[in-house]
């Protein structure tokens, strides 16, 4: 074999090998900790799509509540995360676990029941529930919906506690399922709320309160936990769910179906 016809065939083996270690190899992902209220509103169904279209990069979801999400990241077991908590979020970064927590967007959580109840302030409505023993069913999970519902309870004074009181341990569908099922009252975001809303007999009976504002953040999670995390990939995302195109498609989701916005983008 000639020198030329040697070189000629290293050159075709090489490409070879490469070619079929590009088809063969898996694509590049990241792993995404959320919390329940994203994936159970469509939101990520709407939005990731576009980001493995734009980049090839899979994102992996994993929806549990806020503080599951948080202790993923603390653990090294997530690459970004999109949570709901904001104190939470900041003493996360503030203890080392991420670089810097940005703005993504926000919504607001509201109280919803079989029936308006007729009071004027948040704290009356819960006492009220808590007095008739109504049933409230919590979320039960460390979840920020969770994070709040406690806060507004200790902001008015109110230990909940007793039969009429279920702690749930599960996700934002699954507690307005639940709280449907026994004609009870629950805390929730609005938009998990809107896109269940055809299914359930639960009513709006008290929002707008400045108690019940709903920020959403999101932070890449530290690169030194381990060697498997996809700081780059990570950066990708947050810069891209960060970007006027991706913060305006966040504005149109829920416009269609229930004639407003389910989020409300606000990155700086």
């Amino acid at each position: 074999m000639s020198k030329k016809i040697f070189v000629l065939v290293a050159i075709l083996l090489v490409i070879s090998a490469w070619t079929y270690t590009k088809l063969n190899a898996e694509p590049e992902s990241i792993i995404l900790s959320t919390t329940t209220s994203t994936q159970d509103s469509g939101l990520l169904d709407f939005i990731l799509p576009e980001f493995t279209e734009e980049t090839g990069i899979e994102v992996k979801v994993v929806a549990v509540g806020t503080g599951k999400a948080l202790q993923m990241g603390r653990d090294g077991e997530a690459d970004v995360l999109l949570v709901h908590a904001k104190s939470s979020e900041i003493e996360f970064v503030e203890e080392g676990h991420g670089a810097e927590r940005f703005d993504v967007m926000y919504n607001d959580f509201i109280l919803v029941g079989p029936e308006a109840l007729g009071y004027d302030n948040i704290g009356d409505t819960l006492k009220g529930i808590m007095d008739n023993e109504l049933v409230f069913v919590s979320r039960g999970d460390d979840s920020g919906t969770h994070k709040k519902e406690l806060s507004i309870w200790e902001a008015n004074g109110i230990t909940p506690e007793g039969d009429w009181y279920k702690s749930a341990g599960k996700g934002m569908g699954d507690v307005l399922q639940m709280a449907n099922e026994f004609e009870g009252y629950t805390l929730t975001d609005r938009a998990t709320y809107l896109s269940m809303k055809d299914s359930l007999d639960l009513e709006i009976v008290y929002e707008a309160d400045a108690l019940l504002l709903n920020e959403y953040g999101v932070i890449a999670v530290d690169p030194n936990k381990n060697e498997t995390i996809n700081n780059d990939g990570a950066n990708e995302f947050i810069e891209w769910i960060l970007s006027a195109e991706t913060q305006e498609m966040i504005g149109t989701f829920g416009k269609d179906l229930y004639g407003q916005p389910l989020f409300f983008p606000n990155a700086k």
